[in-house]
């Protein structure tokens, strides 16, 4: 299933499941007040989104708009650093990085980024929130947990997955290298799009077999399989839980391959009408504008 948080022109955000055709309103049938709750109510709240999409007639999709899956996550959303091997480079020699201990990681690099940075697709990325003027793009496969856990086997990790989603994990260069930590830089408002849906893990049984693709302005800028990770999902949530309790609902965004404007000679910062869109197999593509 394809879960979404949708509007129509005269209605407030409602929880839903695309379907062909358009989409089955999760809140009106009873299912789910949000998409959250409907994580939260784990496999009985499935079993009757089940249902209702078998039973009610969907929406067209003209005139609804898509928000961000989870328009406020239950905490920042964790993220990874340097998690595939040519970008960890890319970022060794563009001179942002002020934390580096080895151009490739030997451990997980765990950072987060504000909730409140979170917009949905085709919410514009306002390059006003970043007073150094050096705005990136970073194309990123995101994990969305369904059964909590603390200190997770890596064994078990895929069994705690609800599905997945497609994060913009857009950066201001110069506050990263400026704070070290890098917070201020990943957090600024409307640097962390998101959408257009949450798959359910059952949909892609093996989503490292899928490509993620960035493209600016039409132009491919990122291409690689998320089978390319360095420390894979299953690492990642193991890493995570060893000391941090994980919940329904957090999200965990899980790195960006090479491509990045900051790779480029001279960097290719995000300007004023630009538009980025981010693909990936068997989930879709999250697009944005830039302003």
């Amino acid at each position: 299933m394809r879960f979404v948080t949708f509007s129509g022109p005269r209605s407030s955000p409602h929880a839903g499941a695309l379907v062909d055709g358009g989409v089955v309103d999760l809140t009106a049938t009873g299912v789910a007040r949000d998409v959250l709750s409907m994580i939260r109510s784990g496999h009985d709240g499935l079993a009757a989104a089940a249902r209702a999409i078998e039973d009610t007639d969907p929406t067209p999709l003209e005139g609804v708009r898509l928000h961000a899956p989870i328009p406020r996550p239950p905490k920042d959303v964790l993220a990874v650093g340097r998690n595939y091997r040519e970008h960890a480079t890319e970022f060794s020699h563009s001179g942002f990085d002020a934390s580096e201990r080895s151009v490739v990681p030997e451990d997980p690099v765990i950072f987060t980024k504000a909730a409140t940075s979170v917009v949905g697709p085709e919410d514009a990325i306002l390059l006003e929130n970043d007073p150094t003027g050096t705005v990136d793009y970073e194309g990123e496969l995101a994990v969305v947990v369904g059964r909590g856990g603390r200190r997770i086997p890596r064994t078990d990790a895929l069994g705690h997955v609800f599905g997945y989603t497609i994060v913009n994990d857009v950066t201001a260069r110069d506050l990263q290298r400026r704070h070290v930590q890098w917070y201020l830089g990943k957090s600024p408002d409307t640097f962390c799009p998101m959408g257009p849906a949450i798959v359910t893990a059952d949909e892609l049984p093996d989503v490292g077999a899928s490509w993620l693709r960035t493209r600016v302005n039409g132009e491919l800028r990122q291409e690689a399989p998320i089978a390319n990770l360095l420390f894979d999902v299953p690492t990642l949530i193991a890493t995570i839980s060893e000391t941090t309790s994980l919940e329904p609902g957090d999200v965990i965004a899980t790195g960006t391959p090479v491509g990045t404007g900051m790779g480029f000679d001279p960097p290719r910062f995000l300007a004023p009408g630009d538009r980025v869109e981010i693909t990936i197999d068997g989930i879709g593509t999250l697009g944005n504008p830039v302003r």
